[in-house]
């Protein structure tokens, strides 16, 4: 019995040896392997040749510059503007010196779809028929409306009111607008498409 018990004992503690050999080499080997850190974002450079330097056209906001070829504009005000399930954009900006307000429509319908007006304030028009002829282009009625807007920086409006708008458009692309809010006067503006590559938008933050 006491041979047996001394075996056992031996047996038990060469296991045990054998187990911490193990366990001291698996460690050395884990010690040996790279370590991988998380960094984070990878930083990159925006402007670096190959980046889109464009910007997202459904992000402007108040505060952004709005980099068409050489000139560049703030954006003033924005008014967030829906009708029904609809939704779309206005962003004011003026040129430096100028008097005459301008603006950026953005809205998806479905694609997305730009474009730059002008306020035309010496234009004393309304909305009474399907074609209006202005100094030599001849625009069609396209679309009308009722509409809410929130209104977001400075625009000279209320924080909230409706908008009742009307479309006209040329058959080369220029455009023709209408529009009145919270029932006041009718206000015309004159318009035409961009593309997203043909300015440049730099968020204000």
């Amino acid at each position: 019995m006491g041979d047996f018990l001394s075996t056992l004992v031996t047996a038990v503690i060469a296991i045990g040896i054998v187990l911490v050999i193990i366990l001291v080499v698996k460690r050395m080997r884990a010690s040996d392997r790279p370590v991988h850190v998380d960094a984070g974002p990878r930083a990159h450079d925006p402007f670096a040749p190959g980046q889109d330097t464009g910007g997202d056209p459904l992000k402007i906001h108040a505060g952004d510059i709005l980099e068409f070829g050489s000139e560049k504009h703030f954006v003033r005000g924005t008014l967030r503007i829906a009708e029904g399930g609809y939704t779309w954009a206005e962003h004011f900006f003026q040129a430096d010196g100028s008097a005459q307000r301008q603006w950026l429509t953005v809205e998806e319908d479905p694609d997305l779809q730009l474009s730059i007006w002008k306020d035309r304030p010496d234009l004393d028009i309304e909305p009474r028929s399907e074609q209006i002829d202005l100094e030599g282009t001849s625009y069609t009625l396209v679309e009308h409306g009722t509409a809410t807007y929130r209104s977001e920086g400075t625009t000279g409006l209320r924080p909230q009111g409706a908008l009742d708008y009307v479309d006209y458009e040329a058959g080369d692309g220029t455009h023709l607008s209408f529009e009145r809010f919270d029932h006041g006067r009718w206000e015309v503006s004159t318009g035409r498409p961009v593309t997203p590559g043909s300015f440049t938008i730099y968020p204000g933050s």
